[in-house]
């Protein structure tokens, strides 16, 4: 099944959709170095060994109309800036805004699916308005905006279509899903948008979560399987949550088998292998260099070890301050490796990273874990599988 990836950064998203068997024909990105690092590591995104164009440029000066109804899926991460809860809150206001080239996207070429992520600030209530307006484009793309209608008075139109029971080319729908609930080794919470071309009459959900925190709390606490994995004795020193214990209890008693999911994956299971980079070996894959100068801001204390990482973030010029961070046994605190960062990110071991280590820092932290870019792929791959 052919597809198209916008907004591609260093890949997550589009890597993903290529394990779940699409191939792609294209791929848009504009900035320099993240087109050098999906140059460095094309193999894999050819899920079926064919080739692909990499358009490095502005994705709205990208010829779209060449691709018209020929293509299964378009993906792509339109920039989270306008709407992040660090950046500056501009939503549609913010000429970063690139949700109005994906519906111009859907509309010219007409793909049976799409799937496009965004950060949770989202959903915050001031965006509210703009997040239903751009949920009704994508799903009357043929209801254009007019040259010199305001983005409100298009709204206005798509309400009253919809009232008026005209049938959307797309069936919509979106969720916040968590990364660490799909075995990413990290809480990063991100909207979907999945969108299904309606004459297809695809009936289909967001995959269910496969792990959960329970579950890492019970192998921690109850079978103290963990630490047994890890080869830590020093668990006894830690206080297992009474709450989570009562719980347990309770479905024991009422004979229900408990946890019914896997553990929430764990920094440290995400490191197993790789050397402390202050002391590094030469068995470490690339990328795995130590930077210097990590230190603890308010509300920016780092990640420790056995518990996913806290979300990986991008700032203007890299690592924002105090982000990105490992909490050491010691409670001392260093900047994640690109390479650790790469697996907490779920990018394979043989990715290399172009650029220095600020840029690809900021590469890691805008783009989509690529375990999860799959989970979702592979399921909107699987409901058009029968739908050819």
């Amino acid at each position: 099944m052919s597809s198209i990836e916008l907004f591609a950064g260093a890949g997550g998203l589009a890597m993903g959709v290529a394990r779940a068997g699409f191939q792609h024909t294209a791929i848009v990105e504009w900035d320099h170095n993240a087109c050098q690092t999906i140059r460095a590591n094309k193999s894999h995104y050819d899920s079926h060994g064919e080739d692909f164009d990499l358009y490095e440029g502005d994705a709205r000066e990208f010829d779209l109309s060449r691709y018209k109804n020929n293509i299964e899926l378009i993906s792509g991460g339109p920039p989270c800036q306008p709407f992040s809860m660090g950046g500056k809150h501009k939503g549609n206001l913010d000429d970063r805004d690139m949700f109005p080239i994906a519906v111009r996207s859907i509309n010219e070429i007409l793909p049976k699916a799409f799937i496009f992520e965004n950060v949770k600030g989202l959903l915050r209530k001031s965006f509210s308005d703009y997040f239903n307006y751009t949920c009704l484009q994508l799903s009357y793309p043929n209801i254009t905006k007019k040259n010199i209608e305001t983005w409100e008075a298009h709204l206005s139109r798509l309400v009253q279509a919809k009232e008026k029971g005209v049938q959307p080319l797309y069936k919509v729908g979106f969720k916040l899903l968590n990364s660490a609930d799909y075995g990413v080794p990290q809480k990063r919470e991100r909207v979907f948008i999945v969108g299904f071309r309606s004459d297809l009459s695809v009936d289909w959900e967001f995959p269910r979560a496969t792990h959960s925190e329970d579950s890492l709390i019970y192998k921690k606490w109850v079978t103290g399987e963990y630490w047994k994995k890890h080869n830590i004795s020093k668990a006894a020193k830690y206080d297992p949550p009474k709450r989570f214990l009562n719980r347990i209890k309770s479905q024991k008693e009422r004979g229900m088998r408990y946890p019914n999911t896997l553990p929430w994956v764990t920094v440290r299971d995400a490191l197993s292998g790789l050397s402390d980079p202050e002391h590094p070996s030469l068995l470490d894959p690339q990328n795995h260099v130590y930077t210097p100068g990590a230190k603890i801001y308010k509300g920016h204390t780092g990640s420790p070890w056995d518990e996913p990482s806290k979300t990986l973030k991008a700032g203007a010029h890299g690592v924002p301050g105090g982000e990105n961070m490992l909490v050491r046994d010691d409670g001392s605190v260093r900047y994640f490796t690109v390479r650790e960062a790469a697996r907490l990110q779920t990018f394979p071991d043989d990715y290399f990273f172009h650029g220095a280590w600020s840029e690809t820092m900021r590469q890691l932290g805008n783009a989509v874990p690529v375990k999860l870019a799959e989970v979702v792929a592979s399921s909107v791959a699987e409901a058009l599988s029968g739908k050819a």
